[in-house]
């Protein structure tokens, strides 16, 4: 029997050391967790339970724990990098399967799914028609756009300004926008979008009347007039009172583009008549013109970014992350990957940020856990366990032989 219990613990060391090679082997591999080795003591027992004076039969490996710690996060600078700080798997697909993993060394194929080295599709949750928030209830492969941002069209245009308190009237008394001695001030050139996302200049002309506190604004596109001159008024504290809710409708413009009719609102609330000069605060304008794909960013929450040349950001999904009730309990499948089991629980998923789950940060890989340190030493003591292990049956031998000798 003692040659059993050594050989027991002999195979013990030796599944020591295997995992400790496994776990050395991979020091590099991106986002692995180690593992550890557990082992439990055996005793032979009979119908009536064991004797106060039975000694044990040796050893055996009782399971091979994978440790779920965070890992380092190192940066990476690459956008389709991703590692998570907290708790969770990427949801991947491979071959109709759902697979998890915490490596986010992405990349993508020939039609621009987003993949890990393996093929495995990275899920995300979709987008809803608004682009503004996301289907948590629907997942599907990310996939990233590779055509342009399709242009927007103006519809509305805003500017402050600042009209001196003190202005004359112009000495010309017929407006014309060529004539600068017709009118006070302008706007310079504001920079409009039609259908198609070709450009057009607005300008606002404004005159002071005879009127105190009271202006008139001429509004142009392209130098074509939009809609007759508004009057503007101001009370003694320099408001703006008129028109009332800040806003002035044009008239439509039609482009020469094959654009559809450019109908615009121009937005003056918020300006005031003080002082002594003119003073243009602020212009602003909601259109855009065609853009081209610039870069793809991820959130902390893993919302997934496509950023356009012409300022326009359109989410493509969302990350799903996964977790469960005992992550021990998955089934390593290799290549970084694991699938849940019985043991694991159910899967929940969820958006990075919420619930318990981590945050995404992109442009990172999470470092394996293994401590080489730590591993080395675990390697010296197996090799230690194998060696008294060996070195006991070595002696069991001996005294066998003894006893064989006797006569």
């Amino acid at each position: 029997m003692g040659f059993n219990v050594s050989l027991s613990g002999i195979n013990a060391a030796n599944a020591d050391l295997n995992v400790t090679a496994n776990n050395i082997a991979n020091v590099n591999t991106t986002g692995f967790k180690q593992s550890r080795a557990e082992f439990a003591d055996l005793f032979s027992a009979t119908s009536y339970g064991l004797s106060k004076n039975a000694v044990g039969s040796g050893v055996r490996l009782t399971n091979v724990a994978q440790q779920f710690s965070q890992g380092n996060n190192e940066q990476t600078g690459r956008s389709l990098d991703m590692a998570i700080s907290g708790e969770g798997f990427f949801t991947m697909t491979m071959n109709g399967a759902r697979v998890y993993s915490r490596a986010g060394n992405f990349q993508t194929d020939q039609a621009g799914y987003v993949i890990n080295p393996q093929g495995a599709r990275l899920q995300v949750f979709a987008p809803n028609a608004d682009g503004t928030n996301f289907d948590a209830g629907r997942l599907t492969d990310l996939q990233l756009l590779t055509t342009d941002s399709p242009p927007k069209q103006t519809t509305g245009v805003n500017i402050s300004f600042t009209l001196p308190a003190n202005a004359k009237t112009p000495t010309v008394t017929d407006f014309d926008p060529a004539d600068s001695n017709s009118y006070n001030h302008s706007t310079g050139g504001i920079t409009v979008y039609d259908s198609l996302g070709v450009s057009h200049t607005q300008t606002s002309y404004f005159v002071k009347t005879a009127t105190t506190n009271q202006w008139q604004v001429y509004n142009f596109v392209d130098g074509q007039q939009v809609g007759a001159a508004t009057p503007m008024a101001f009370n003694e504290s320099g408001a703006l009172t008129n028109p009332a809710n800040g806003k002035i409708a044009f008239t439509a413009f039609s482009p020469t583009t094959g654009a559809g009719d450019l109908s615009l609102t121009l937005d003056i609330s918020g300006s005031t008549q003080y002082g002594e000069k003119f003073a243009l605060r602020n212009t602003q304008q909601d259109g855009y013109a065609a853009g081209k794909l610039n870069e793809i960013t991820v959130s902390e929450e893993g919302v997934v970014y496509a950023r356009y040349s012409n300022g326009d950001d359109r989410p493509l999904g969302q990350v799903a992350l996964t977790t469960f009730n005992n992550a021990q309990g998955l089934e390593a499948k290799g290549n970084n990957l694991w699938v849940e089991t019985f043991n694991s629980g159910t899967p929940r998923t969820g958006a990075p940020d919420s619930s318990n789950l981590g945050k995404v940060q992109a442009g990172s890989l999470e470092a394996s856990t293994v401590d080489l340190t730590e591993q080395l030493v675990n390697m010296i003591t197996a090799q230690r366990n194998f060696q008294a292990n060996s070195q006991m049956v070595s002696t069991q031998d001996q005294i066998t032989q003894t006893i064989i000798n006797l006569r």
